[in-house]
């Protein structure tokens, strides 16, 4: 079919809906078409723009399909026809279909796409600035995409720390999505979170809210609602939602926080967000952000075992002076624990390994030297805190020792790492229930996990304000 050469169709965002968010790019287009197709809720906006006479060919709501067949048809006779959406048309907007069905008929008619002011856009400069950082778009609606499919990308969404604008929430037919979109955000962001929405963005009826996730209410949104959720720095300021995008990060650093506190804090922060449980108690949360930091091992979700208020006790004791002894069963544990820690506390470390009694000790009773050792350690100490990063035997060796009502510590740290007898030991320790106990369970461990847990007790007091790395 031979196509006259103006024929063409425009495809234009209208914004959201008030007369000032439609483009000056937009009202031109408009003031030089033939024709205007779109869904016929939308042309009480754009009708005073166009010239008279101008036929506007409605279709209601699910027809998008047919009305870029009707502008093929009109184009194809010559016409310059102008589909409108609202919003912008490239966002779940009539210009990817339009290009499609381009290819599809194998039709010369040129096409033009007019961006436009997308709800999501308009949504936040009424909530304030909450995509000022990476930001993504997802559609609840399910007539065009699997649900499980939408379920992934909001998995995705939430655990790369995306700001997230949400379409579709809510319709008639679909009432349960936004909830099961709250309840995955829940599992991987704190509950803290900034969410606003906008109900009739630039329209009569403008609702705009600024809430939390968890007191987000799904019931409160409907299909003419954008939902926008923040990331993990996303902040409420006089009801104003920002999500900044850095600039005053070095500024806004802590008097008295050097470099490597702040890394360690940011780390931390990033770990927060990344957890998979959000409602853990501040003890097992601050243990367990110290044992990731050291691993890099989200694992540590699974296999740390704690005493309730195990990290709370075990602080106290130490911080009070109740007992000033800390023994480890080998020397690279008692390295890995901050000096300055021990310092402001008060507090030494013994490690017997090396002492030559331990050797002769070890040789007479033909035990390992770490076994030797822990006995030696009961003998002086029998009420210190005990923390093993590697030999499951000294463990072994203490727990004995507590069940002959020779030693009676003030908590132990188990976190020996291997093969052999090193499941075992540390369920043999469970049983004490008047032992305060941090334990990683299974095969992994290792010094360097056994002094972060110790590290994680000596500054217990900064969990509350998630600032790690004091001594540092």
């Amino acid at each position: 079919m031979e196509i006259k050469n103006h024929a063409r169709i425009i495809v234009i965002g209208i914004g959201p809906g008030s007369a000032g968010d439609i483009t000056s790019a937009a009202l031109d287009a408009l003031r030089r078409c033939d024709v205007v197709i779109g869904y016929h809720g939308y042309f009480q906006y754009i009708k005073p723009y166009l010239p008279e006479g101008v036929p506007c060919v409605d279709s209601g709501m699910k027809r998008e399909k047919e009305r870029a067949e009707k502008a093929f048809d009109l184009a194809e006779e010559g016409k310059t026809v102008c589909v409108i959406s609202s919003g912008d048309a490239g966002i779940y907007g009539m210009a990817p279909l339009v290009h499609e069905m381009k290819h599809q008929r194998r039709s010369s008619v040129a096409v033009e796409v007019i961006p436009g002011v997308s709800a999501f856009q308009k949504a936040a400069a009424l909530l304030g600035s909450p995509v000022g950082h990476d930001f993504c778009v997802i559609s609840l609606s399910d007539l065009m995409t699997p649900w499980a499919l939408i379920e992934r990308r909001i998995v995705a969404a939430a655990e790369a720390d995306f700001v997230t604008a949400v379409y579709n929430p809510k319709s008639e037919g679909r009432y349960w999505q936004l909830y099961r979109l709250k309840e995955l955000f829940l599992q991987r962001r704190s509950p803290q979170t900034p969410v606003g929405f906008v109900r009739q963005a630039g329209r009569d009826g403008e609702e705009v809210i600024v809430t939390t996730l968890q007191d987000f209410d799904p019931e409160q949104t409907d299909m003419f609602t954008v939902v926008l959720i923040g990331n993990s720095q996303s902040f409420v300021s006089d009801g104003i939602f920002i999500t900044p995008r850095g600039y005053y990060r070095e500024e806004e650093r802590e008097e008295g926080v050097g470099i490597g506190q702040e890394i360690m804090m940011e780390s931390f922060r990033t770990i927060e967000g990344e957890l998979k449980r959000k409602d853990i108690a501040s003890d097992r949360k601050w243990a367990l952000l110290h044992a990731i930091h050291t691993t890099a091992d989200f694992d540590m979700e699974r296999v740390l075992w704690m005493d309730e208020g195990a990290v709370a006790t075990l602080y106290e004791t130490l911080s009070s002076g109740c007992v000033k002894t800390i023994v480890t069963d080998v020397t690279m544990v008692a390295s890995g624990i901050r000096k300055g820690a021990l310092q402001r506390l008060g507090i030494e470390v013994k490690c017997y390994l090396n002492d030559e009694r331990t050797a002769a000790l070890a040789a007479d009773k033909h035990i390992t030297r770490t076994q030797a050792g822990i006995r030696l350690a009961v003998e002086e100490h029998p009420d210190a805190l005990f923390v093993f990063g590697n030999a499951p035997t000294a463990l072994m060796e203490l727990c004995s020792l507590i069940r002959k009502h020779k030693a009676h510590p003030c908590g132990i740290v188990a976190a020996p790492v291997g093969f052999v007898h090193v499941c075992e030991s540390k369920q043999m320790v469970k049983p004490f229930v008047g032992i305060p106990k941090i334990i990683i369970e299974g095969r992994k461990g290792g010094s360097n996990v056994a002094a972060t847990l110790v590290n994680a007790v000596l500054c217990f007091n900064d969990a509350e304000q998630l600032r790690p790395g004091r001594d540092v």
